[in-house]
């Protein structure tokens, strides 16, 4: 009787629900640095009018454009990195479902 009936689990995955056991989720880092990319991406850029506008004497107009520029930026590197995940994933689902017939 010991432990006979349950099914057996992965020593590594318990707790784990079955139906995220076999999902691709990848590196746990791969898309850890999204946010990180995405402060930096504003900072500099905001750095950067800061810098244009003591420069030329246009406070606060440069700064603002660095801004909105780095979170634009920030954004659209965000969107591409997951759209590129998903593409991975989405692939790596149909190849195991195609493999598994």
């Amino acid at each position: 009787m010991c432990g006979e009936d349950r099914p057996e689990r992965d020593a590594g995955r318990r707790g784990v629900p079955r139906h995220r056991r076999d999902a691709h989720t990848g590196p746990p880092g791969e898309l850890g640095g999204l946010g990180l990319q995405f402060l930096v991406a504003i900072l500099l850029f905001l750095y950067a009018g800061q810098w244009l506008d003591r420069k030329l004497g246009t406070a606060p107009w440069f700064l603002i454009i660095g801004v909105f520029t780095g979170a634009g930026l920030g954004f659209f590197n965000m969107y591409r990195k997951l759209m590129a995940a998903q593409a991975a994933d989405d692939a790596a689902r149909k190849a195991k479902r195609e493999s598994g017939l």
